[in-house]
């Protein structure tokens, strides 16, 4: 029965992540649309916002609920909470909090108020990717990561994506 309901929990992860993944990048293409001309921008936000809406409410959230449903179940059906696995909770709570800020992003987006520039939110956008690459390492590396090893990683990764959201940045200026 675990292997069972960890194959469906990692499903559900995948779908949850990939949710996590477009859902920003909707965001930036609806607060770019802002910067279009009315006719344009009208059709663009319009279309967004179904889309927006859609991955939101039918795969993100139930993603979202089911990972930690059947989460929840392998834990109890794996009988014991070692250490790795209580850190990997602590960075699943966390990514919650994520998945609840982005919540307010869509909020926000879907009553027309854009308060986060299209460059702000990919960088909130990599967050996600943080959390994936903490989350996987976790569960498969387990004891073998060192913590401080683990934390020089996570960072030097974080900075790796910022540098690159500079740089394209800096060549998408280029090409204006």
């Amino acid at each position: 029965m675990y292997f069972y309901v960890k194959a469906i929990h990692i499903i559900f992860v995948v779908t949850w992540f990939a949710g996590l993944f477009y859902i920003v990048r909707l965001f930036i293409y609806n607060r770019e649309a802002c910067d279009k001309p009315e006719a344009g921008r009208h059709i663009l936000q319009q279309q967004f916002s179904i889309m927006i809406k859609r991955l939101w409410f039918i795969i993100t959230w139930p993603s979202c609920v089911l990972t930690i449903i059947f989460g929840t179940w392998m834990a109890i059906l794996f009988g014991s909470l070692p250490a790795w696995l209580m850190v990997k909770i602590g960075f699943v709570v966390a990514l919650l909090l994520y998945h609840i800020s982005l919540h307010f992003i869509y909020r926000q987006q879907i009553a027309g108020k854009f308060n986060y520039t299209s460059r702000q939110l990919r960088v909130w956008n990599e967050l996600s990717t943080l959390f994936l690459v903490a989350i996987v390492m976790l569960v498969e590396v387990k004891s073998m990561l060192s913590f401080v090893w683990g934390l020089v990683g996570l960072f030097s990764l974080g900075l790796i994506l910022l540098l690159a959201i500079k740089r394209y940045r800096k060549s998408r200026n280029q090409g204006k």
